[in-house]
This record gives structure tokens, C-alpha cells and sequence, in this order.
């Protein structure tokens, strides 16, 4: 029924009315269909709620959408999971494009057959995000019949809905004159997201064009982060790309080339257990200590690996009002302008890791996104105030995404209201910090803990962190993880419930909150975390001192690096030298290449801070999965195997050359190797040294700088001992190894997990590598992934690789685990691995021969 603007929904069966958090699913608890309430049935029959069209009958007769006469889409979902049953249990009553009226039969269902088979009969009863309607008002927590009330709903107003929402950016698909068009398939391994979406909009930011990319029968702004992720894209999804104006061209090529990555941004995926977060990814529970208290534990989901002894200490997001009234457009865009400024401000000068400056670039591509903005304007010249306006606009794009089906693209949603509660305080004049007194050992506890609230946290008294809700790969659980701060989340409302000063465990192995366990259990737990400091700090002294094995030979243990502050952090932790700079940081996310002056500050900046280590940098690894917009690389189908690597090097001679030049300019001159990525043939070494000589010439350095390549393919580890007769050494890249050895791509959801770099086959080649580089006195490194992983460091140096370079931050388990295994262990281990079926089975090996090691590292 209609009333005063508003629509009442009525109980559309009996039971139990409770919040939608409780619904044991995320796809409802997370509200990613819509809000809504949900009815813990205590009756068999499904009732209209309200006047209007049955627009969809599911299949399986277990969930039906009304549409109202004004235009709002209910989902009613009997049960969880209650689609397996294939509609056993089910008996419609009417069929689907049906007009009902309230209180009409619209279903019974079998309770006992529910309450047996299904995972809950929780019944959801939701109102579509993506409608333009809200829930003024809702029944809670008590017994509802049918027809009681239960909900109340609104429209929002159509023009400020549209502004906001950026429903002109998701318009149904229409004819588009004089444009440019090109379709193409998505190929980012997690679809359009937040990082993807940046990318996608910085390529085109100075180029003077109207972009639209179009998908599912919509299309969006290609100038907004929001629109982009509210389309839904997923990998493998068909779109088109449609651009006018006068830099059309440009900008069509611009975001094709960018589309055409294989994944998003680095570290989008297993952010959930990165290296150097507080405990080793696969640590075994601690299985001495005593089991949890009276008062149990909770149960989350691992956003950063650790374990930690504490206390609850809640924290709670401000409250900001905010008049709806404005004092005239002007004033009012004027101050919307000055606080975004503040904001843009804080976020320019946010220091830390780099997962907190990659954070805080996103935020600032958000708080400008045109269509978040042109919402808010729109409600400024409606009369509305500031806050009022900007909370309105980022609302609405919360509500858009929250709506999609992807969990991945609703974890965006912290961010948004991150920027949203920023500036209201920035409008509300909140000048005080908004940054609580944490007390020693605090484990902080949040609903959705957002970015900014993380960062100005003081990370010497937070042991850990806990989330009623969120996800792991979320911007809070990528920050916490960077900071090395275990952390769970999802772990439900309950824990907000918790007392400050609560005494908790926080197992970040296992994904357990233990609560209140009491003195023995606290006692042995804090043991174990003293152990665990311990032997850090022992790994961190013994990390400065040189990598020698237990019976004395030589290991050099380098460090892969991409920018300035990974090589701070890699000299810190004890590397010796750079045995990778990756050079792309500097090409990627611009308009056009970097000149010659800009790389070599950049490159002598590191060079600097390394000292008298080596530093070994990477030619521009470009195409595959790094596309760069300026550079007209043609769309693949299979990016991996087209102009990747040097190929993209020497397909653009003059970006190599100005390359070339920046790094011999650095000094001292015997500081720099070379490095080049992805050698198939001799041909292509030939061809860059005749380039590099020439440049060498030019420049008049006489010392000629030593020139390597990487073994990235199995074409390259069989011809090894060719390759090493024209090159100074080699490095072999275990990541694109794997992949082409396996013929497996790395970024393909069902099969990067079996992508294993200690599979025999990939083992063989490296054996093979090793042995061509010998032949003719070279050495040969590794800098794939596999350097980093302490447990394979043995059966490496038993292959005859003396130089490991690895990611910062577990240099100091690796030069450990090196330092209590002897050569002859090591070479022995190497030849039974070789003998071995599949990697599974070499890890067991290893794992076996070397349980001392093991349990030193566990």
C-alpha cells in the first residue's frame, strides 16, 4: 500500500523478523542483492507483501520478484541454499507476469523438508539496490504475522538519483553517432575492480574525448571509477569500447592497450597471506596450547596471516549530521571544493608503505571521479547543503555497487564511504583526530574498519585487527597485511558486541578469535608470541652478516625491488644488492615514457641507497600483463606468447635507447648490471648489445657494463649454454618458467593454483640453465618467485644457484633457512627431487629431509 509518498510492505509470512546479518550467507548478509529484512518462517505459505507484477519466478519455485506500481523490485528468497532442492518442497500458486494484490498466496513451501535438507529457511525479503528506493523504516527483532507491518519504503528523487548514481553512465544501450568504436574481451584476471578501473581512467585522462565502454546491454562513463564497476565486467566479458572527439583515436587505443592485462594491478590477488606479513603463510596451529575458555571463539576469514595476545579495545566511526539545507549554490560548492582540497591534501602527503600510498592514489582518483561529483553538484543546485549533497552522490554509488553479485567489487564499498565520512568531517569542521588512545597490545575491533581509520593508527600498540564484516581482499586487509598485523574479518556481529579490555587470542592461522580463555591458555599463547619476537629479531641480526651455509659456502641473497622504498626496506633486512629492479613503475600509469633525466635520478636514487651492493636493472618488461598507453601494442589473444619483453624493446628501438643511456649515467659505473626479460634466442642478446655499444660510444664510458638474461621459457633453459657464451650471466625467472613449462596461464582462476615452480619438469630446466651457465664460467641466478620461498632454497642451491634474489621482507627467514643446511644436504635433496613425480611430492621431500630447518622456521 501506498501512503504519503511512501510504501508499506507488509509481513508476507509468519515468524520471526531479524536483521539481514544473520542470514548465514554473504550474499544476502552483505547486503550485495539490496537491504532488507529477513523472517525466520514459523508458517509454509508466501504472501504479497504489497500491490503489483511478479516479474520473476525462479526455476526451482524458491524465490519470486514483485514489482511495485511505482516502479521498486522485491526479491523474496524462501530459505538459503534452497535452490539445490529443484523445486522438491515448492508449489506455486501463481505464475510469473501475474498482478497480485497484498496478502495474495504467492507460494507454500515444505518446512520440515527445508528446515532438514536447506542451510537455513531464513527467509530474505529485499529490496533491489539498483531500484532508486529506501528503507525508511523496518520491524526488527520481534514475532510479525501476516500483514503485520514490516518495512517502509521511499523513491529517491529521479534527478538526483541519476546525478548521483551516475544513471546516465549505466544507460541502456543506445545508438552512438560518429564514434569510434572496438570490442574487445576483458582479460583482468578479477574483472573491472577498483585498481583495473584506476588504470582504465588514468589512460585516458588527458585526452580530449567522450569515452563510453558498453557491456550487459549498458554502457558507462569511461572517466569514472564508480560507472566502470558498477557495469560488473568479469573476466572474459565481451565489451565495446566507444570514443569522439577530437583524441578518439588515441583514447580507443589508449584503454585497449590497458584492457588487455592479464590481471590488475600487482598484488590484487593473495594479498591474504603476503610475505612479510607477522607469521609464515602454512604455520601449523599451535597444537601445545590448551584449547579456548568457557566463552569461546569466533570464527573469520584470514585478511593478514599472524598471531597475537591482546585486548578489545572498539572503534567506532564518527557520526557526522548534516543539514540538508544549503546556504546557496556558491557557498556551498565552495566549501565542497575546500574540503575535497584538505582531503586531497592529506591524501598527497599520506607516507608508509607502498600499499598505503598505491591506497591513497585510488582515493584520489575517487574523490574526483566526475560522476560521484556531478551528483553532488546537481543536489547543491537543488538547495541542498554540501554534506548533505556529497554524502547523497557517494551513497548512491555505494548502493550501485553493493548490488553486484561480484564480492570482490563490493569490497570497494569501504573506500567510497572512506572519502564520504573524510570530507564531512572536513564540512562539519572536525578538527580534533579522530584517532583514539590505544592502550599496549590492542586488538581493534570495527564493523568495516575503513583505510584512513587504519592508517592513523598507532601500529606500535595494535597487535591485530578484527572485522564483523569485510574481506580479505578489501583496502583495510591489503593495509593491515602490509603493516604485518594479523587480522580476520567476517566474523559477524558478535564481536561487537565485546567489551573493551576483553582479553583475546587472535589466530591468524587458523582464523579463530579466541575469547576470555583464561589465565593458562593467555599464559602459553603469550609464550609463543615472546618466542616468535625472538626469533624474528634473531632473524633480523643474522640477516645483516653474510649468507653462508652451514658448512660455509657462499650464497649471495639479493633482493627484488620496484621502487625506492622496497629498497630501503630490502637493505633493512638484509639484502645484498638488488638482483632485480623492476623498471616498470616508471613506464606504467602516464602518457607518455619517462625521459632520460627522470630514470636516471630514480635509478641513482636506488643506487644510492643500496651503497656498494650491486643493483641489477631490468630492461622495460612491457606487453603481456603490463600494458602501457602510449605505446600502440596490438590487442592478443593470448598476450603471454605475442610482444612481451624485449620484443617490445626492440619493436621501439628509441624507448630502449633513452633506457640504455639512463642507466649508464649512473655512478660509480661498475654499480649497474643489465638485465633483459623474456630471451628466447641469441639474436635478440646480439641485437641490445650492438644497441648498448653504441650508446656506450655516444656517452664515451670506456668499462662496458655486464649484460644478462633472463630464462624466463624452456626454449631459453635447453639453450642455456648458447646464451651464456654471448651473455655475462644469467637470472631465471621461475614465475614465466612454470607457466610455459606447464602450459598453465598464471592468471586463470581454476589453474594458477597448480602452477607449482617445484614441479620436476621446471627443476630439470633449471639443473639445465645451471650447467650451460658453468660451461662458460658464468653464474646463474634466480629471481622468480621460487627464490622467495625458504623451503626451496635448499634444493635450489643443491641445482648449483649460489645468488637468490628474493622479496624483501623474507630475506631474513631465507639467509636463516640457508644457514643451517649444508652443501651436501642441499645437493642431495636436489637429486632425489629430481627423481620425483609431481611437485607435491618434492615439497614433501623437502619438507622431510630437512625437519631441523622446518621446525626452526615454523
Amino acid at each position: 500500500m501506498t501512503h504519503s509518498g511512501t510504501t508499506i510492505l507488509l509481513a508476507p509470512l509468519a515468524g520471526w523478523s531479524t536483521p539481514l546479518d544473520e542470514a548465514p550467507d554473504e550474499v544476502f548478509a552483505a547486503r550485495m542483492l539490496g537491504d532488507g529484512v529477513a523472517v525466520d518462517p514459523t508458517a509454509a505459505t508466501l504472501y504479497a507483501p504489497c500491490d503489483g507484477e511478479l516479474t520473476v519466478v525462479a526455476a526451482a519455485r524458491h524465490a519470486v520478484t514483485l514489482r511495485t506500481p511505482e516502479g521498486c523490485e522485491i526479491l523474496l528468497h524462501v530459505g538459503i541454499d534452497t535452490v539445490a532442492l529443484a523445486g522438491e518442497g515448492f508449489e506455486l500458486h501463481v505464475q510469473q507476469g501475474a498482478q497480485v494484490r497484498a496478502g495474495d498466496a504467492l507460494l507454500s513451501f515444505d518446512l520440515d523438508l527445508l528446515a532438514r535438507r536447506a542451510r537455513s529457511v531464513l527467509t530474505p525479503v529485499i529490496i533491489s539496490a539498483d531500484g532508486g528506493f529506501r528503507i525508511v523504516r523496518r520491524s526488527l527483532d520481534r514475532e510479525v504475522a501476516v500483514g503485520d507491518f514490516l518495512m517502509e519504503i521511499a523513491a529517491d528523487a529521479d534527478t538526483s538519483r541519476a546525478a548521483a548514481s551516475g544513471s546516465a553512465a549505466l544507460a541502456p544501450l543506445t545508438a552512438t553517432t560518429a564514434a569510434l568504436t572496438r570490442r574487445l574481451k576483458v582479460s583482468f584476471e578479477h574483472g573491472i575492480h577498483a585498481r583495473p578501473a584506476a588504470l582504465l581512467v588514468g589512460s585516458i585522462r588527458n585526452l580530449a574525448a567522450d569515452v563510453r565502454l558498453a557491456a550487459h546491454a549498458r554502457e558507462a562513463n569511461a572517466r569514472s571509477i564508480v560507472a566502470l564497476m558498477a557495469l560488473g565486467v568479469q573476466r572474459g566479458d565481451e565489451i565495446e569500447i566507444r570514443a569522439s572527439g577530437p583524441d578518439a583515436a588515441l583514447a580507443l587505443q589508449a584503454l585497449a592497450a590497458a584492457l588487455s592485462a592479464t590481471a590488475g594491478t600487482a598484488g590484487a590477488a593473495g594479498m591474504a597471506s603476503p610475505a612479510g606479513a607477522t607469521s609464515r603463510a602454512g604455520e601449523p596451529p599451535p597444537a601445545q596450547l590448551p584449547a579456548a575458555g568457557a566463552d569461546g571463539a569466533l570464527q573469520g576469514v584470514i585478511a593478514s596471516r599472524g598471531f597475537a595476545v591482546g585486548q578489545a579495545v572498539q572503534l567506532r566511526r564518527p557520526q557526522v549530521q548534516v543539514a540538508e539545507a544549503g546556504a546557496g549554490a556558491d557557498q556551498e560548492n565552495a566549501a565542497l571544493d575546500r574540503a575535497r582540497a584538505a582531503v586531497r591534501g592529506r591524501l598527497q602527503g599520506r607516507a608508509g608503505t607502498d600499499a598505503a600510498r598505491e591506497i591513497a592514489a585510488a582515493h584520489l582518483e575517487l574523490l574526483d571521479d566526475p560522476e560521484v561529483l556531478a551528483g553532488a553538484r546537481a543536489l547543491v543546485s537543488q538547495g541542498k547543503s554540501a554534506g548533505f549533497a556529497w554524502r547523497a552522490a557517494v551513497g548512491s554509488s555505494v548502493e550501485a555497487l553493493r548490488a553486484l553479485s561480484d564480492a570482490r567489487l563490493r569490497e570497494r564499498v569501504d573506500d567510497l564511504l572512506d572519502l564520504e565520512e573524510q570530507v564531512l568531517v572536513v564540512l562539519a569542521g572536525v578538527v580534533a583526530s579522530r584517532t583514539p588512545e590505544l592502550p599496549a597490545q590492542a586488538i581493534v575491533i570495527g564493523r568495516e574498519l575503513l583505510p584512513s581509520q587504519l592508517a592513523a593508527l598507532d601500529a606500535g600498540r595494535v597487535a591485530g585487527i578484527c572485522m564483523a564484516a569485510g574481506g580479505p581482499t578489501s583496502h583495510a586487509s591489503i593495509l593491515a597485511a602490509a603493516m604485518g598485523i594479523p587480522a580476520l574479518v567476517a566474523l559477524g556481529p558478535q564481536v561487537l558486541a565485546l567489551r573493551d579490555g576483553t582479553a583475546l587470542v587472535l589466530d591468524a592461522q587458523r582464523g579463530v578469535l579466541e575469547i576470555d580463555p583464561g589465565q593458562a591458555r593467555l599464559a602459553a599463547a603469550r609464550t609463543q608470541v615472546a618466542g616468535r619476537l625472538a626469533r624474528r629479531a634473531a632473524e633480523q641480526a643474522a640477516a645483516q652478516r653474510e649468507c653462508r651455509t652451514a658448512d660455509g659456502t657462499r650464497i649471495e641473497v639479493l633482493a627484488n625491488i620496484g621502487s625506492l622504498a622496497e629498497a630501503q626496506t630490502a637493505v633493512r633486512n638484509g639484502a645484498e644488492g638488488c638482483g632485480l629492479l623492476r623498471t616498470e613503475f616508471l613506464f606504467l600509469g602516464r602518457q607518455s615514457p619517462p625521459p632520460e633525466a627522470e630514470q636516471t635520478a630514480e635509478y641513482q636514487r636506488i643506487a644510492d641507497v643500496l651503497g656498494a651492493r650491486p643493483l641489477t636493472i631490468r630492461t622495460l618488461d612491457a606487453g603481456g600483463d603490463k600494458p602501457i598507453a602510449y605505446l600502440p601494442l596490438p590487442p592478443e589473444d593470448n598476450p603471454a606468447l605475442g610482444l612481451r619483453g624485449v620484443r617490445t624493446s626492440l619493436a621501439y628501438p628509441q624507448l630502449l635507447r633513452t633506457q640504455l643511456r639512463a642507466v649508464l649515467a649512473v655512478r660509480p659505473p661498475e654499480r649497474c648490471r643489465l638485465l633483459l626479460p623474456m630471451i628466447t634466442d641469441v639474436d635478440e642478446i646480439h641485437a641490445v648489445r650492438v644497441l648498448l655499444e653504441e650508446v656506450r660510444r655516444e656517452l664515451g664510458r670506456s668499462a662496458p657494463i655486464p649484460l644478462g638474461v633472463m630464462i624466463e621459457t624452456p626454449a631459453a633453459a635447453m639453450l642455456a649454454e648458447r646464451i651464456a657464451a654471448v651473455a655475462d650471466f644469467l637470472s631465471i625467472g621461475t614465475n614465466d618458467l612454470t607457466q610455459y613449462t606447464l602450459a598453465m596461464d598464471r592468471g586463470h582462476p581454476q589453474l594458477a593454483h597448480r602452477l607449482d615452480a617445484l614441479h620436476p619438469a621446471v627443476l630439470r630446466l633449471i639443473a639445465r640453465t645451471v650447467e650451460g651457465a658453468r660451461a662458460h664460467g658464468r653464474h646463474a641466478a634466480v629471481c622468480g618467485g621460487l627464490a622467495s620461498e625458504p623451503l626451496a632454497a635448499p634444493l635450489l642451491i643443491g641445482l648449483g644457484v649460489h645468488e637468490l634474489s628474493a622479496v624483501p621482507a623474507v630475506i631474513p627467514q631465507l639467509k636463516e633457512r640457508i644457514g643451517r643446511t649444508s652443501l651436501e644436504a642441499c645437493r642431495a635433496l636436489a637429486q632425489q627431487a629430481l627423481r620425483q613425480e609431481t611437485a607435491a611430492a618434492v615439497r614433501e621431500l623437502a619438507a622431510r629431509a630437512l625437519p631441523q630447518a622446518e621446525a626452526a622456521l615454523s
